[in-house]
């Protein structure tokens, strides 16, 4: 069993501008990315990991795996073939602290690790962050037009539990219409 870590308030202070390494391999079915990590996800070194962000809640809920894992589960996500990144690598309290040259700039190291690991599919996680990163003002959630090399890129919103645009079961549905998505292609 994982030994879970609560960070303090000052091992969450000092996470400031960590980053979280990738869940990633060659050929996943779909790759995850996230915003940026926040300051706790940064202190423990695990993907979504603030407790009240409905990643990992979603991702079951909408069967993409079979139980709900917990962040320091997250290396059984390659097992499923899915992985997890992120669009800036710099860990903030806030989205907001990153800046459009940020974005840009996590765009084409985004674009990078697409072409090298090559997954069926890109989940973007925060509408914004597609916009920023992509240049794609009017994107929206769901497929879009633009692939990324074999790719197909999907936008999802953001998990965060500061996001109340979207209710938990609102979340599930929308990871569920990618889930479907992602099997359809794989029965092609």
């Amino acid at each position: 069993m994982t030994k879970i870590f609560k960070p303090t308030k000052e091992e969450l202070l000092a996470a400031e501008g960590k980053g979280v390494r990738d869940v990633i391999a060659p050929g996943l079915r779909v790759l995850f990315c996230g915003i940026n990590p926040g300051l706790y996800t940064a202190a423990v070194g695990h993907h979504f990991a603030r407790p009240g962000n409905r990643f990992w809640p979603a991702l079951h809920r909408s069967g993409f795996t079979p139980r709900q894992l917990s962040p320091f589960e997250e290396r059984e996500l390659l097992a499923y073939g899915y992985g997890i990144t992120n669009v800036v690598g710099r860990a903030t309290a806030a989205a907001a602290e990153l800046g459009p040259e940020e974005f840009a700039r996590g765009g084409r190291l985004l674009r990078a690790k697409v072409r090298r690991y090559a997954p069926r599919f890109l989940a973007v996680l925060g509408v914004g962050a597609y916009r920023a990163a992509f240049a794609r003002p009017k994107a929206k959630t769901g497929r879009q037009e633009e692939k990324l090399g074999t790719s197909t890129v999907w936008v999802l919103p953001n998990p965060s539990g500061l996001n109340a645009n979207y209710s938990p079961e609102d979340l599930a549905r929308l990871f569920r219409e990618l889930r479907e998505a992602v099997e359809a292609e794989s029965r092609l």
